[in-house]
């Protein structure tokens, strides 16, 4: 075994995870975070950043921004979760993931620094840790910092950004974050600081008053994107590039936008980061039009993101897409209905700390389903997920492994079918990493 694997049994085996192991993961405090920090010598004092939070999208907009600057020419850091294949994924620099050698490195000072077990990190502790050193590393002029879980006490928490984005805010974590929208808005505010623009990509009367309270607590500008940026018109290219014409306060600004992208819903990103960038541009960032068409054309290309709406075949249509929870899936729903097909496959896996009930209601009754589990811990079994489907009026078959599943399905599906894969991150990440 390599030194390379060695270090990826140490971090998925050795350290606690939310991604396997759920809550008992979550450390509600930022002690080892700030002590990492210390050690390592405050590396996030070296670069420029950009925090991004929010329910959903938060990774869509995320690789969006990162390939906007590095357009502009900007040398880009991008830090996000999970990873679907590879764990390098979660640490980029203008889309090239971080090596395995740098990750080795990391690790070893790291257990040589902690000699006597000063600290117990979690496994997102470390990566944020890793993440930061290495773009002090390399220098980046900007790192796009994704949140991990809620935003006041995430481990990435302790940046001073530039601008602070919030996609939107929707019940999921509810066990960790709070029983309300409210009580979540609060959360992910708390990535909001002191004199640094936030901007709300989705204003929505359950929590907008959150939000202006805290960035007023902390007079930091508030701006919410989907009040000046709309998206007047949208389709699908037939080389399955999105078009969009987008609008700022009623007037054409950004005809034929076109991003390989997919997903009606990315109109909801993509306009949060539209008015990100006109505040860096405010702030003496030299981004010129040219570098927002290309950046939102080459999305995928520059930063190796995956997973959203994401089409992996042709006749039969079969789509795949990370969304996992009741507002991310109410969106995915509204895709699958407004996409011609004869015939709906949909296989679909969970993870067990969540209310399936919420979501499974949300799908249409007229699919042949495939219920299956991911291979990580906290996949719902598929005999009880089956269960749950057919008293929400779903009907189909339980197949244990993701791979048989979609097996199963595209045997079964004609050329004009749609197929699609999703329900949990994980049942993505399976089909990703299982050959077919």
């Amino acid at each position: 075994m390599n030194r390379y694997q060695n270090i990826l049994d140490y971090l998925y085996s050795q350290l606690p995870m939310y991604q396997r192991s759920g809550a008992a993961a979550y450390k509600d405090t930022l002690e080892n975070t700030l002590i990492l920090d210390e050690m390592f010598n405050h590396p996030h004092r070296e670069f420029k950043s950009i925090h991004i939070a929010g329910t959903n999208g938060k990774g869509s907009s995320s690789h969006v921004l990162a390939s906007i600057l590095q357009e502009a020419g900007y040398k880009t850091g991008l830090y996000t979760s999970p990873h679907l294949i590879d764990f390098r994924e979660r640490i980029r620099v203008n889309g090239e993931m971080i090596s395995e050698d740098a990750v080795v490195d990391f690790v070893d000072q790291f257990r040589e620094m902690n000699m006597g077990a000063k600290i117990e990190p979690s496994f997102f502790e470390l990566t944020v840790a890793m993440a930061f050193d290495y773009f002090r590393k390399e220098q980046v002029d900007v790192a796009i910092i994704e949140v991990g879980l809620g935003g006041r006490l995430d481990s990435t928490n302790i940046i001073t950004p530039e601008i602070s984005l919030i996609t939107n805010i929707s019940l999921d974590h509810t066990a960790i974050l709070g029983n309300s929208i409210p009580l979540i808005a609060k959360e992910k505010a708390g990535i909001i600081k002191q004199n640094i623009p936030v901007v709300i990509s989705e204003s929505n009367d359950e929590y907008n008053s959150v939000f202006i309270e805290i960035a007023k607590e902390n007079e930091s500008p508030i701006h919410f994107a989907d009040q000046e940026y709309q998206a007047a018109y949208s389709m699908i290219l037939p080389d399955d590039l999105q078009l969009f014409n987008f609008n700022k306060n009623k007037t054409l600004l950004f005809p034929d936008l076109k991003t390989d992208l997919r997903g009606t819903y990315q109109k909801k990103n993509i306009g949060g980061v539209l008015k990100t960038i006109e505040l860096l541009q405010k702030k003496g960032w030299k981004i010129e039009k040219d570098h927002i068409y290309n950046g939102l054309l080459k999305v995928n290309t520059n930063t190796g993101l995956r997973g959203r709406w994401e089409i992996v075949g042709h006749n039969p249509l079969v789509v795949c897409d990370t969304a996992h929870n009741e507002a991310g899936i109410r969106l995915v729903v509204d895709q699958i209905k407004n996409t011609a097909w004869k015939s709906l496959h949909i296989i679909l896996g969970m993870v067990d700390d969540k209310n399936p009930e919420a979501v499974l209601k949300l799908f249409p009754t007229e699919a042949n389903y495939y219920f299956t589990r991911a291979s990580v811990p906290r996949a719902l079994d598929e005999k009880k997920l089956k269960k749950i489907a057919e008293s929400c009026g779903l009907q189909g078959i339980a197949i244990s492994k993701v791979k048989d599943a979609v097996n199963e399905a595209l045997q079964n599906a004609e050329a004009q079918d749609l197929v699609y894969i999703g329900g949990s991150t994980f049942v993505v990440a399976d089909y990703f990493s299982q050959k077919f």
